[in-house]
Protein backbone atom coordinates (compact mmCIF):
# COMPACT_ATOMS: atom_id res chain seq x y z
CA UNK A 1 0.00 0.00 0.00
CA UNK A 2 1.11 3.48 -1.01
CA UNK A 3 2.04 6.04 2.07
CA UNK A 4 2.19 9.68 2.27
CA UNK A 5 5.70 10.51 3.48
CA UNK A 6 6.75 13.86 4.91
CA UNK A 7 9.31 15.68 3.38
CA UNK A 8 10.82 18.86 5.05
CA UNK A 9 11.74 22.15 2.95
CA UNK A 10 14.68 24.36 4.53
CA UNK A 11 13.77 28.53 3.62
CA UNK A 12 17.45 29.54 4.46
CA UNK A 13 17.16 33.67 4.19
CA UNK A 14 20.31 36.01 3.67
CA UNK A 15 17.83 38.31 4.24
CA UNK A 16 15.94 39.27 1.78
CA UNK A 17 16.69 35.90 -0.98
CA UNK A 18 16.39 32.49 -0.26
CA UNK A 19 18.95 29.64 -1.14
CA UNK A 20 17.48 27.24 -4.00
CA UNK A 21 18.58 24.12 -5.48
CA UNK A 22 18.73 22.77 -8.52
CA UNK A 23 17.25 19.10 -8.03
CA UNK A 24 18.95 16.05 -9.70
CA UNK A 25 18.64 12.46 -9.70
CA UNK A 26 15.31 11.81 -7.75
CA UNK A 27 11.60 13.14 -8.95
CA UNK A 28 11.68 16.85 -9.94
CA UNK A 29 15.02 16.41 -11.65
CA UNK A 30 15.95 19.94 -13.33
CA UNK A 31 13.50 22.09 -11.62
CA UNK A 32 14.64 24.79 -8.27
CA UNK A 33 13.46 23.74 -4.94
CA UNK A 34 14.73 24.37 -1.34
CA UNK A 35 17.05 22.48 0.40
CA UNK A 36 16.06 19.78 2.20
CA UNK A 37 14.16 15.69 2.49
CA UNK A 38 12.36 13.31 4.34
CA UNK A 39 11.96 13.22 7.67
CA UNK A 40 13.38 10.85 9.54
CA UNK A 41 11.81 8.82 12.48
CA UNK A 42 12.57 10.23 15.89
CA UNK A 43 13.42 13.78 14.14
CA UNK A 44 11.72 16.77 15.02
CA UNK A 45 11.12 19.22 11.51
CA UNK A 46 13.33 21.29 12.79
CA UNK A 47 16.42 18.52 13.28
CA UNK A 48 15.43 17.69 9.89
CA UNK A 49 16.01 21.38 8.19
CA UNK A 50 19.25 21.56 9.96
CA UNK A 51 20.79 18.05 8.95
CA UNK A 52 19.35 18.44 5.14
CA UNK A 53 20.94 21.91 5.26
CA UNK A 54 24.01 20.88 6.36
CA UNK A 55 23.94 17.39 3.97
CA UNK A 56 23.32 19.24 0.89
CA UNK A 57 25.06 22.65 1.30
CA UNK A 58 27.72 22.65 4.12
CA UNK A 59 25.97 25.77 5.99
CA UNK A 60 25.38 25.10 9.66
CA UNK A 61 21.80 26.68 10.20
CA UNK A 62 19.72 27.11 13.14
CA UNK A 63 15.56 26.42 12.42
CA UNK A 64 13.63 28.89 14.04
CA UNK A 65 9.69 29.06 13.08
CA UNK A 66 7.31 26.69 11.22
CA UNK A 67 6.21 28.37 7.87
CA UNK A 68 3.38 26.24 7.10
CA UNK A 69 3.11 23.15 4.67
CA UNK A 70 2.19 21.78 1.13
CA UNK A 71 -0.06 18.90 0.59
CA UNK A 72 1.65 17.38 -2.15
CA UNK A 73 0.16 14.44 -4.89
CA UNK A 74 2.77 13.27 -7.41
CA UNK A 75 0.43 10.45 -8.99
CA UNK A 76 2.90 10.62 -12.21
CA UNK A 77 5.49 8.81 -10.42
CA UNK A 78 3.40 7.20 -7.03
CA UNK A 79 4.31 9.39 -4.37
CA UNK A 80 2.33 11.48 -2.67
CA UNK A 81 4.30 14.10 0.38
CA UNK A 82 3.19 16.63 2.87
CA UNK A 83 6.17 19.06 2.84
CA UNK A 84 6.49 21.35 6.05
CA UNK A 85 8.62 24.44 5.53
CA UNK A 86 11.12 25.38 8.22
CA UNK A 87 12.89 28.73 8.55
CA UNK A 88 16.20 28.68 8.75
CA UNK A 89 19.04 30.94 9.60
CA UNK A 90 22.88 30.47 8.78
CA UNK A 91 25.14 30.78 11.59
CA UNK A 92 28.00 28.88 9.93
CA UNK A 93 29.58 28.05 6.94
CA UNK A 94 29.43 28.87 2.99
CA UNK A 95 27.09 27.87 0.56
CA UNK A 96 28.24 25.00 -2.07
CA UNK A 97 27.15 21.98 -3.71
CA UNK A 98 27.96 18.96 -0.93
CA UNK A 99 25.64 16.36 -2.79
CA UNK A 100 26.16 16.60 -6.43
CA UNK A 101 24.29 13.58 -7.13
CA UNK A 102 21.28 15.62 -5.82
CA UNK A 103 21.79 19.16 -6.87
CA UNK A 104 23.73 20.56 -10.05
CA UNK A 105 23.09 24.20 -9.22
CA UNK A 106 23.07 26.62 -6.64
CA UNK A 107 21.41 30.06 -6.50
CA UNK A 108 20.18 33.02 -4.17
CA UNK A 109 17.08 34.26 -5.32
CA UNK A 110 14.40 36.39 -3.92
CA UNK A 111 10.26 35.27 -3.45
CA UNK A 112 9.72 37.41 -6.38
CA UNK A 113 12.48 36.38 -8.80
CA UNK A 114 11.35 32.75 -7.92
CA UNK A 115 7.54 32.80 -8.72
CA UNK A 116 8.59 34.44 -11.56
CA UNK A 117 10.56 31.32 -13.03
CA UNK A 118 8.40 28.46 -14.55
CA UNK A 119 10.98 25.60 -13.08
CA UNK A 120 10.21 25.01 -9.93
CA UNK A 121 10.06 22.37 -7.51
CA UNK A 122 5.95 21.25 -7.12
CA UNK A 123 5.90 22.08 -3.18
CA UNK A 124 7.90 25.46 -3.46
CA UNK A 125 5.60 26.53 -6.51
CA UNK A 126 2.42 25.51 -3.98
CA UNK A 127 3.95 26.97 -0.63
CA UNK A 128 5.06 30.71 -3.15
CA UNK A 129 1.28 30.48 -4.01
CA UNK A 130 0.03 29.72 -0.43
Amino acid sequence: MAQVRVGVAAVVSDGTRWLVLRRAGAHGAGTWGLPGGHQEFGESPEDTAVREVAEETGLDVVADARLGFTDDPMPEIGRHYVTLFVRCRVVGGSARIAEPDKATALAWLTPEQLRARGDLFAPLRRFLDA
